[in-house]
């Protein structure tokens, strides 16, 4: 062999930072962990965390931003990239030449015929099953809003394609909350499709709620079913700041 026209190299090493915040410096990507690239996780890693870091920090450029917002993105963003470095190491003990590895990836393979672990080995590896402690009761919350397909007055459009702003939005089904206060920051939508607002990857058989308010990042902030859910307005607080 010789002559090759691309050579790739990469290690098994498996390395965390301490913390991804110091004072006005934040690190992201692989200048916060590095791993075995098994399931090609670390590109869905560094841009969720440079999507979970950006909105905040143009709250916090724009004045914005309530207390502790900032450091939110290493409280979220910390515990998922020690599970990939965990799922990595796994990944790199199966890959390992020998008998008793034989034996083990056999078992494994086993296992892989159940759906149930199928679909929570996927979920992990994909990161749709991420839950943030976003406070709220609704079993949706804290997961990653579906891109789903909404009509929204005549048109036609997607879940995704309205994030596009950079603003977190309210999605609503026949009962728009009154938020008063925070229409600066936060973009009232309402659909008229309620098949469009659906549960999020992970969060189970859990029925469409009537209301989502979604973070500019994609993940529920807040859901209810009518004016006897409450938690909205201590969510916007939460996550925009006081009310204007």
């Amino acid at each position: 062999m010789h002559s090759p026209r691309w050579v790739t190299q990469f290690g098994d090493a498996a390395r965390h930072a301490e913390r991804y915040r110091h004072g006005r410096v934040f690190v992201a990507g692989d200048a916060a962990h590095i791993h075995f690239p098994a399931g090609g996780q670390g590109l869905n890693l560094g841009v969720q965390d440079a999507v979970n870091l950006g909105w905040k920090l143009a709250a916090a450029v724009r004045g914005r931003a309530p207390e502790g917002l900032l450091d939110s993105y290493e409280s979220e963003r910390y515990p998922v990239a020690a599970r990939v470095l965990h799922n990595t190491r796994a990944q790199t003990a199966l890959s390992r030449p020998g008998p008793h590895t034989d034996a083990l990836r056999d078992m494994v393979a086993s296992f892989l015929d159940t759906d149930e672990v199928r679909r929570r080995l996927a979920s992990m590896i994909t990161a749709l099953d991420i839950r943030y402690e976003t406070g709220g009761a609704h079993p949706s919350t804290g997961y990653r809003v579906p891109d789903a397909d909404l009509r929204v007055g005549d048109a036609d459009t997607r879940v995704h394609v309205l994030l596009r702003t950079g603003r977190s939005i309210l999605l609503c089904h026949k009962w728009i909350p009154d938020i008063a206060g925070w229409e600066d920051r936060v973009d009232v939508v309402e659909t008229h499709d309620r098949a469009g607002i659906r549960s999020a990857t992970g969060s189970g058989g859990v029925s469409t709620p009537a209301a989502v308010l979604v973070r500019p990042d994609g993940y529920v902030a807040w859901a209810g079913d009518g004016p006897g859910d409450g938690g909205l307005t201590e969510a916007l607080t939460r996550w925009f700041g006081p009310a204007a």
